[in-house]
């Protein structure tokens, strides 16, 4: 009899010791940060491209550019030939406000690999720079048939000239864009703001109209609607603008400040 009860006293303790042990196991899982969990699968798989993208884009939703940055820097070091790591590059320069930076990473993306995505992005960044190099990125994609980026195209030179302050020659570009595709949001955006910035208040809250009916959760294109029917002294219309950017996007400042201004 206490052979039986030292065999089952000894099971007992085996169990409760793999219990202990699975416990804590469970324990450290739980408590492993997301970004220990990112870092550990770049650690484990230092080639995948996928893996080192997701931590940068973990460290770019903190707003902890410089850790981003890093990580990407890492990567080219590892592949100086690869067009994507330069965009990402690039992205973050962009998010930091540093156009200039972001451009020369474009540039050596482009160089890489000149692909449409690349030429588009570069050609937006020059666009908002007001370099006539626009023209060219816009001129290369309409020449490139296959490429089947017109709007893009169209949509850059339209850029060009509204950041150049030549809003009337701005605006066809952006209704071509239109043309090819009536759900192209950041034309229509872009041509109420030209027509905003022309003083055709009426004209640019038409075109805002259309937008938000087309999508009806653009917040952006409702602000700019509100700050159009403030022009046109409609302080309802503008207050129940703002509070539809607002539902679509709590934290879009601009319209948060505009709409406090109004109430």
């Amino acid at each position: 009899m206490k052979h039986i009860l030292l065999i089952a006293f000894t099971l007992f303790l085996i169990s409760c010791n793999s219990k202990k042990n699975r416990a804590e196991e469970n324990s450290n899982s739980v408590t492993l940060s997301k970004e220990d969990v990112l870092k550990n699968a770049v650690i484990k798989n230092p080639d995948s491209l996928i893996l080192v993208q997701n931590l940068a884009a973990y460290y770019l939703d903190l707003q902890n550019y410089d850790a981003a940055m890093r990580i990407i820097n890492t990567a080219i070091t590892k592949d100086t030939n690869n067009a994507e790591l330069r965009d990402n590059q690039s992205s973050i320069f962009a998010q930091k406000g540093d156009t200039a930076n972001a451009i020369k990473s474009l540039e050596k993306a482009v160089d890489k690999l000149a692909a449409p995505q690349y030429i588009i992005s570069l050609g937006a960044l020059y666009a908002q720079s007001k370099n006539p190099q626009a023209l060219a990125m816009a001129d290369a994609l309409l020449y490139a048939n296959k490429a089947g980026e017109d709007k893009k195209a169209y949509f850059i030179k339209g850029l060009y000239y509204s950041y150049n302050n030549e809003k009337e020659k701005a605006i066809p570009f952006f209704d071509k864009c239109i043309s090819f595709n009536y759900t192209f949001m950041d034309a229509y955006l872009e041509k109420g703001i030209a027509l905003y910035d022309l003083k055709k208040y009426r004209e640019a809250a038409t075109v805002l109209q259309k937008a938000v009916t087309i999508q009806n959760n653009y917040d952006k294109g409702y602000y700019y609607l509100g700050l159009c029917f403030e022009k046109l002294n409609n302080k309802e219309d503008a207050i129940q603008a703002y509070q539809m950017a607002l539902t679509y996007d709590p934290n879009y400042e601009e319209a948060k400040v505009a709409l406090a201004k109004l109430q």
